[in-house]
């Protein structure tokens, strides 16, 4: 074997050493060598000369050589793309959000682009990233690779991808002018009492909570009908947890509880109010009861509320189901709803590490089932519909003494 051959090996021999160890390595192959060592073994090991003098320096040293306990100072080594160039974060998320696919019910979000097309697309912003970092950087922002999952709910609508476009240009809209963007959605009903919830806690072996072997509805105290508001600019929610039926008139009686209680505070200049709702239900596009007591609150407020529903068989793209209701459901999870008081304080316990709070009124209201509005009452609706989509999209007006 020549004598390049031989330290190339016990150069590779070493690559799983620390850095102080290679160096010093390094450097003493470069004295056996003797003149041209140094450029020799920088081209061998792609140290540079400044990293080999230095171990020179350390092996002609009279004092005892020793691994520091820090192979750098505090601070020290190669600085993070994102603390060199803190806009990129800002960037990616923007490139992500525009590119984002998938069930947003899910924890991950995942995107379609890959890890080479993104740093591209930040190159072209001005940005200096490979796609090994992008991929770090997106997986500690809890973004992941998945394949495809089998979850649609029904018929998808054609317009579908024109209708989410509008919500997000409309929300954009109201949030740049101060106004607020609240999703709406009814949580299913929950029965109260020593019924089983699903999910497993951390107790003593043996000291499980008892509960009913079967959920019969007789056997508790009641069904509770929680109504959720979560406000998309502030990260923050409440739920209405009603004893009663989910009816337009609760839904809406729940969005004025939340202005009452927080958003007239959050939002004292609003002159707008928008609402992101699913297209059926209580909050539903058909339903005409909900135009009517939106048209009382507006009246009552004095706010123009415009109302942008989701296209059929996509509910689980609400914000409020994966950024509110989804957390509420993992915090009272293997905790049976013994009674409303738990309810409320379970839901009012909810946080999350972005910041999520939520807060939970109880409602003692009857809503009464079965009312129908004539064509006349929609008449008399201060109603306008927009030109994209005016079965989805509306806003309603104040009327006039």
């Amino acid at each position: 074997m020549d004598n390049d051959g031989q330290y190339s090996w016990w150069i590779k021999a070493i690559s799983g050493a620390d850095e102080v160890q290679a160096r010093r390595f390094a450097a003493a192959i470069a004295l056996e060598m003797g003149r041209g060592g140094i450029s020799r073994v920088v081209e061998l090991t792609g140290m540079s000369h400044l990293t080999i003098d230095k171990g020179i320096k350390e092996l002609k040293s009279t004092e005892r050589l020793e691994v520091p306990e820090r192979l750098r100072s505090p601070g020290g080594g190669r600085k993070r793309v994102e603390d060199k160039d803190p806009e990129i974060i800002a960037d990616l998320e923007k490139i992500m959000n525009e590119n984002t696919a998938g069930d947003n019910m899910s924890l991950l979000r995942w995107s379609s682009k890959s890890t080479y097309k993104i740093a591209d697309e930040l190159k072209l912003s001005g940005h200096k990233i490979d796609p090994d970092t992008v991929g770090r950087i997106l997986k500690e922002n809890d973004y992941s690779l998945q394949a495809n999952l089998k979850n649609i709910e029904g018929g998808s609508s054609a317009d579908r991808d024109a209708q989410f476009g509008y919500i997000n240009g409309k929300a954009e809209e109201f949030m740049k002018n101060a106004n607020p963007v609240i999703s709406v959605d009814a949580k299913k009903k929950e029965l109260i009492g020593e019924f089983k919830n699903p999910g497993r806690i951390w107790t003593k072996k043996g000291e499980a909570k008892k509960v009913n072997v079967y959920d019969f509805s007789g056997l508790g105290i009641g069904k509770a009908a929680p109504y959720g508001i979560y406000d998309t600019g502030r990260n923050e929610g409440m739920v209405n947890v009603g004893k009663s039926h989910d009816t337009s008139e609760f839904a809406v009686e729940s969005i004025r509880q939340w202005w009452l209680l927080m958003g007239k505070e959050r939002y004292p200049d609003a002159k707008e109010l928008m609402i992101c709702a699913d297209g059926c239900g209580s909050n539903g596009s058909r339903n005409r009861g909900w135009k009517v007591h939106l048209q009382e609150l507006s009246n009552q407020t004095g706010l123009s509320i415009t109302v942008c529903h989701f296209p059929p068989g996509t509910s689980k793209w609400n914000k409020i189901e994966h950024r509110m209701f989804s957390f509420i459901s993992m915090n009272w999870k293997g905790k049976p709803l013994v009674n409303f008081e738990t309810v409320i304080k379970l839901i009012s316990s909810t946080k999350t590490r972005n910041g999520l709070t939520v807060t939970a009124i109880e409602d003692n209201r009857g809503y009464v089932t079965g009312i129908r509005h004539s064509d006349e009452d929609m008449t008399k609706l201060n109603i306008t519909l927009h030109e994209i989509h005016p079965k989805w999209n509306y806003t309603i007006l104040p009327q006039k003494d």
